[in-house]
């Protein structure tokens, strides 16, 4: 059939009738709905199984079905433009195609964000995505994409979205003035998240002195669980604001440990480091590598100061290598016979006062 007589047949034959003209097209948008969909299943992912990482693979597999009923319904909207239906008809069912398309869409860019930035975040080239900022970034994202659906929505059915927004603007910042702590809380978790100053499991001591172990992470508060288990809950802003001493931090979490001792003047020197290294040793809680160190630190008013010096493995191990530390060097110091001295002063009066006698023997 040529060009002319499909003319002809679409404005004078059996095509010229609304329904029918109506049908075929609906026939055609599935047609080609389904050719997208095939040119998905068949072209996209056969080349996406081809490359290194399956992210293709996933971005391909979720935004099939959006092509497929995006085709569809414009074929439908298409066919009811052509039956001439009287307003307020078409516009809502153009709205309602616009709609459903936008928040189809939307889901679809939705789980594609999310994917990309946990493909990100398990890459070593993005520094700034991380495992542990990721959840910003998926809320920023769901944000943008759920922002622009909505107002793309109301633009559909053309309602005036500047009103929304201006209302929107006044509310939050009456919001912000009213529970300014709160959000200050809650920007200072976003920071923290990113940031990472530490991680659950860490040792941590605040500015007024706490020290524990980080039991929570939240957008509002840090719990801490101190040595007493008692449960410190400090406001993010807080901490943002304070000095944070990260005992877990650095490049590894072991965790240094001292424990200073006097022996009186007249000591042997090399015996009394030889007591000490072994006390260290003996101990056992000190790391093997780095070896204990022992350190003469300075003369005492009472006696020669020592210092032992070692590591353990973890922070939570530091009171229970204290103790067992400080009483092998106790106990290796009597037994090897070296005095450890306590604080001796002699009292020299220059006169005596008026009736002072002194006691007979």
């Amino acid at each position: 059939m040529s060009v002319e007589q499909l003319k002809v047949l679409w404005n004078e034959g059996w095509l010229a009738q609304p329904w029918t003209r109506a049908l075929v097209i609906v026939a055609g948008s599935v047609l080609l709905a389904g050719l997208a969909r095939w040119i998905f299943v068949r072209g996209l992912a056969r080349l996406a199984r081809k490359t290194a990482t399956d992210l293709d693979d996933k971005v391909v597999a979720i935004t099939q079905k959006p092509v497929f009923i995006t085709v569809l319904l414009l074929g439908f909207w298409a066919a009811l433009a052509v039956l001439a239906v009287p307003e307020p008809g078409p516009f809502i069912v153009a709205s309602m195609v616009k709609s459903i398309v936008i928040i189809m869409w939307a889901v679809a860019a939705s789980k594609v964000a999310a994917l990309m930035l946990e493909f990100m975040s398990a890459n070593e080239r993005f520094q700034l995505i991380q495992v542990r900022s990721r959840p910003i970034f998926e809320l920023a994202a769901k944000a943008v994409v759920w922002g622009g659906a909505v107002y793309f929505v109301l633009l559909t059915w053309k309602i005036d979205a500047t009103g929304w927004i201006a209302s929107a603007g006044v509310v939050g910042v009456a919001v912000g003035f009213a529970a300014k702590d709160t959000v200050a809380n809650l920007i200072s978790g976003l920071f923290i998240m990113a940031d990472a100053p530490y991680k659950l499991g860490d040792f941590v001591v605040l500015g007024s002195g706490e020290r524990g172990m980080v039991t929570e992470i939240g957008v509002r508060t840090t719990r801490i669980l101190t040595r007493d288990d008692f449960e410190v809950i400090v406001p993010n802003a807080v901490i943002a604001g304070a000095k944070i001493v990260n005992e877990a931090g650095g490049p590894h979490e072991m965790r240094r440990v001292r424990s200073t001792v006097d022996v009186a003047y007249g000591s042997e020197l090399e015996q009394v480091r030889a007591v000490l290294t072994q006390a260290a040793i003996d101990s056992g809680y000190l790391q093997v590598e780095p070896a204990p160190r022992v350190r003469f630190r300075e003369f005492g008013p009472s006696g020669l100061r020592f210092q032992v010096l070692g590591w353990v493995e973890a922070p939570v191990l530091r009171g229970r290598a204290e103790d067992a530390l400080n009483t092998a060097i106790y106990n290796g110091l009597r037994a090897a016979g070296i005095e450890i001295p306590y604080s001796k002063h002699d009292l020299y009066i220059r006169q005596a006062p008026a009736g002072f006698q002194a006691a007979d023997d």
